[in-house]
């Protein structure tokens, strides 16, 4: 796991000022990678890289990295778990290796086959490969996004980087606002993919590839769409025996890929399924001395939102190491401005994660396995069954005389109570199973962006940015099955956009790799053909019982709590907030300290 930034430029410049640039975006992204710096540079290209040694500690796996023929440069973040399969592979071609990473594996096999490597990659990963006989670059990244890589328009090229941050550093990108991205955020509470914060910087779409030559980049082409895989869910027919045994299969082989590494890995452990049954399949797969680490808030202490009893049963359940972390208001508030700083792009989430991560650093341990994903390929939210039946509610009352003018009355009455305006959106937007979902993950409704934003830039931002649009553009057609349905909308949008961009930042802030085996797209390929089977196992009990050693029943039908931490009372003793509604009130606040143009 690793930072990294590009420049390619076509037009006369000073190369020392190239290469000045791009030291400064590797320090800014210092926390990524702190134990190795490295650039390279020829005439109209510098790449700079930094390091967090994972597998082959030794210097002679550093970056940017040749070829073996010296025709190929590259600069790569993220992990290949099936390295050493591919590096058997070349190997009975005829290649040799120089180290034992798996940054050297990518490059003798696009050297060897070019962007037809993808599909064959199974990891997390961002890179980019400079070809120096045909003076082009070609950069992809993973098919769910899970590592990120945005680019930006210069005066005389291209940057490319790992964060958004790194780019502005380089003082080579415009920061003018992209009113449609800011409008996004508004709305969802992160800002949507492609867009970035600023109008000049956009990010590579995930599953996406593109060629960069003679100061042109091609149009960005997806190579692996996980939407097509939600689409083609099938299984319902199966027996549940099978269907257990098959997914208890797929999940272990997803952990053992995950867990490849020439350093400790630990697991943050919480009190749900989702770490649970992750922490179980690794002791499972052979992890001696696992740690799991759990926060914990004196402010939780004796309610349900207090995972740390339940955390302490599975650590026993499965003869964990567990280390309790108590976080406190005061040191949430003297991390605020080391939080803020290392958020690339405002995101009203992330926070717990940053609290983890520490936690995580802090027993010297360099990569953790979260059990992000878990609900959107279960099924785990309540929105699961909930939308599907509001849907049909509504679509119901739209068939009934008067009926709708009556509800939007009522919706209209709601929103002036509550303050919240999109209630007045609901007789509209609840009969779609798209727009009802951004109604329940939504933060403020459009009519409330010129209040937020401004009338000048909200009225361009409309016109750029349609959320009804948007969502459906994502995921239309959607599958048949609503569960399915919204599965695919949760992992292109919410998981996507908030839950793994914030796992980035949150995370490599305190030079953490975070590994995800939930979300990994040839486990989904494993289990879709299965997928409409799902609904037979309430209660995520699918991925519970996937250990040998199930996890306890209790934990299984304990309600759920999700990953929360006491941000609300904290910012509202810290005269941070006033407003109900911790999101509407933290939005807020993060752009006013953080963002404002």
């Amino acid at each position: 796991m690793c930072g990294f930034v590009v420049s390619l430029t076509n037009k006369p410049c000073d190369v020392s000022h190239e290469r000045k640039a791009i030291a400064a975006a590797c320090e800014r992204m210092a926390p990524r990678g702190p134990d190795a710096q490295g650039i390279w540079q020829e005439n109209g290209v510098t790449l700079g890289h930094r390091r967090l040694a994972i597998l082959d500690l030794d210097a002679r796996a550093h970056q940017p990295m040749s070829s073996a023929c010296g025709r190929y440069m590259i600069v790569f973040n993220g992990e290949i778990y099936n390295f050493r399969e591919l590096r058997a592979q070349r190997e009975a071609a005829g290649d040799t290796f120089c180290t034992s990473s798996d940054t050297e594996v990518l490059l003798a096999l696009f050297a060897a086959e070019g962007e037809a490597i993808l599909p064959k990659l199974r990891g997390m990963f961002a890179f980019f490969i400079w070809d120096t006989a045909a003076r082009r670059g070609f950069a992809a990244r993973d098919p769910y996004g899970i590592k990120p890589l945005y680019y930006a328009r210069t005066e005389k090229g291209w940057l490319l980087a790992s964060q958004v941050k790194a780019i502005l550093a380089t003082g080579l990108a415009s920061r003018d606002p992209d009113p449609a991205a800011q409008a996004g955020f508004w709305l969802t509470g992160s800002v949507p993919e492609p867009r970035t914060w600023y109008r000049d910087i956009r990010a590579l779409p995930a599953d996406h590839s593109v060629w960069i030559a003679d100061g042109a980049l091609e149009t960005p082409k997806s190579w692996w769409d996980i939407r097509d895989n939600w689409r083609q869910a099938s299984g319902d027919a199966l027996p549940n025996q099978q269907v257990q045994e098959q997914v208890s299969e797929a999940l272990k082989d997803s952990v053992r890929a995950h867990l490849v590494s020439d350093v400790p890995v630990g697991v943050f452990l919480s009190g749900g399924i989702d770490s649970g049954a992750l922490a179980g399949l690794m002791r499972e797969a052979g992890t001696a001395n696992l740690q799991g680490i759990t926060i914990a808030f004196q402010e939780f202490t004796g309610k349900h939102e207090d995972e740390t009893p339940v955390a302490a049963s599975i650590a026993h359940h499965y003869d964990i190491m567990h280390h309790v972390r108590m976080v406190t208001r005061k040191e949430f508030e003297q991390d605020l401005p080391a939080i803020l700083d290392a958020m690339d792009q405002p995101s009203i989430d992330g926070v717990n994660t940053w609290f983890a991560s520490k936690a995580v650093a802090e027993l010297g341990l360099k990569v953790v396995v979260s059990g992000v994903g878990g609900d959107e390929l279960f099924h785990g939210y309540p929105s699961f069954r909930q939308l599907p039946r509001m849907v049909a509610l509504w679509r119901y009352v739209a068939c009934l005389p008067g009926a709708l003018a009556a509800a939007q009355w009522g919706c209209n009455l709601q929103a002036r109570r509550t303050g919240n305006a999109r209630w007045s959106y609901m007789p509209e937007w609840a009969r779609r199973l798209p727009t009802a979902w951004l109604l329940r993950r939504g933060l403020f409704a459009p009519r409330e962006l010129p209040a937020l934003m401004g009338g000048e830039l909200a009225t361009a931002a409309l016109q750029e940015f349609d959320p009804e649009a948007w969502i459906t553009g994502l995921s239309e057609p959607l599958p048949h099955d609503p569960e399915n349905a919204l599965a695919l909308l949760e992992s292109v949008t919410y998981l996507r956009n908030q839950l793994l961009r914030d796992s980035d930042w949150a995370s490599m802030a305190h030079s953490v790799e975070l590994r995800t085996p939930l979300v990994d797209a040839w486990l989904l390929r494993h289990l879709l053909p299965m997928a409409r089977a799902f609904r037979r196992f309430p209660e995520k009990r699918l991925l519970a019982e996937a250990p040998v050693s199930a996890l306890p029943e209790a934990v299984i039908r304990r309600r759920k709590t999700g990953f929360g931490i006491p941000v609300q009372p904290w910012l509202q003793q810290m005269g941070m907030i006033r407003e109900g509604g911790l999101s509407r009130g933290w939005a807020k606040k993060l752009v006013d300290i953080g963002w404002k143009n």
